[in-house]
């Protein structure tokens, strides 16, 4: 349930290096229904807590169970911007001071959020956040742009980094059974991945940009081809349970979206209304954007309209969503029932 390093990688933005330099609970009002366009039916928004005098604050990822979520804010003081990340415990708030750019991919069931953030010299520094601490995680000599993309429910990390000398990507994972420990993984070449299911299955992408191609590799090492036949190229966004989802690149025709079925590499199209693919669960319900998909079905969530933008970032097993409503300003959301 998280989103695909490569994408942040390809910015090449630097930043200065994560230090969780305070700790706090931050005092704010219990969730209250945004405004919006009215609830279809049982799916309702409602409002994270969030630190009131923020300039704006969003929500990225939660957990399976639908408990843990984190996110990222931004505070204007008269000396500089203080970016903080955000933890919630359903709707206990803990923010916690970070360098710009510091942001969370992924949760587990036990509350262990794993993020992004970057080196004094530039390289990318993946963190850990659990039992009230950030910690940094270990990274591969002679690379750079190490991102974390996915944790399970052990508490093992994948993520990828790129090669200083061949500048090609590579597949790495901190294994919950050797901590303090980073490993690369034989993946074809130029491989990223996109996320690791409960029993240790990988999956991701690998090749030449615009033309990717797709893995799966087993808790056993063997590797297998995610494919949807005739097409140019593919691009797996999210993971979970049985189901990947992404879109794949046809020849000399528009790019569509599907689910796969990871117990035999079927697949089936999705509602192409869907604008983006951010996260999927493991009953395959489909988030993004402003919509949810069940099926080949979506529907519109809740709280968005006329200048009112939303987005749906990443969504739990037990179907509680969690994102973004920017209205006046940027506020973190969670959808229920939907």
């Amino acid at each position: 349930m998280t989103y695909t390093a490569r994408r942040r990688m390809l910015a090449g933005t630097a930043a200065a290096g994560l230090l969780a330099t305070s700790l706090g609970v931050a005092v704010a009002a219990p969730a209250t229904a945004a405004t919006g366009r009215p609830a279809l039916g049982a799916c309702t928004i409602s409002t994270l807590p969030y630190p009131t005098d923020t300039y704006r604050a969003d929500a990225s990822a939660i957990d399976p169970t639908g408990r843990f979520s984190a996110g990222t804010a931004l505070r204007v003081e008269e000396t500089g911007n203080q970016y903080l990340l955000l933890f919630w415990d359903r709707d206990r708030l803990t923010e916690v001071e970070a360098p710009s750019m510091a942001t969370p991919a992924d949760i587990n069931e036990d509350g262990v959020v794993i993020g992004n953030g970057w080196s004094e010299s530039g390289d990318g520094q993946p963190w850990r956040y659990r039992d009230g601490r950030v910690e940094l995680l270990p990274v591969v000599p002679s690379s750079t742009g190490i991102d974390v993309t996915a944790i399970n429910k052990a508490g093992d990390i994948v993520g990828s980094g790129v090669d200083v000398d061949t500048n090609e990507f590579f597949v790495v994972r901190w294994p919950a059974a050797r901590p303090g420990t980073v490993e690369v993984l034989d993946l074809p070449a130029n491989a990223t991945p996109s996320g690791i299911t409960d029993n240790g299955t990988i999956v991701g992408m690998a090749g030449d940009f615009g033309y990717w191609t797709g893995w799966v590799r087993r808790p056993n090492g063997r590797i297998t081809p995610l494919t949807v036949p005739g097409v140019e190229g593919i691009v797996i966004n999210a993971v979970a349970g049985r189901w990947a989802v992404g879109f794949v690149i046809p020849g000399g025709s528009n790019p569509f979206k599907v689910r796969w079925d990871l117990r035999d590499g079927s697949y089936t199209r999705l509602d192409q209304r869907l604008s983006v693919l951010n996260d999927v669960n493991v009953k395959g319900v489909v988030v993004g954007g402003d919509r949810v998909a069940r099926g080949a079905n979506s529907r519109e969530l809740p709280g968005g309209g006329v200048g009112v933008a939303i987005g749906a970032q990443s969504i739990s097993d037990t179907g509680i969503i969690v994102g973004f409503r920017n209205a006046d300003r940027l506020t973190p959301v969670r959808w229920t029932g939907c």
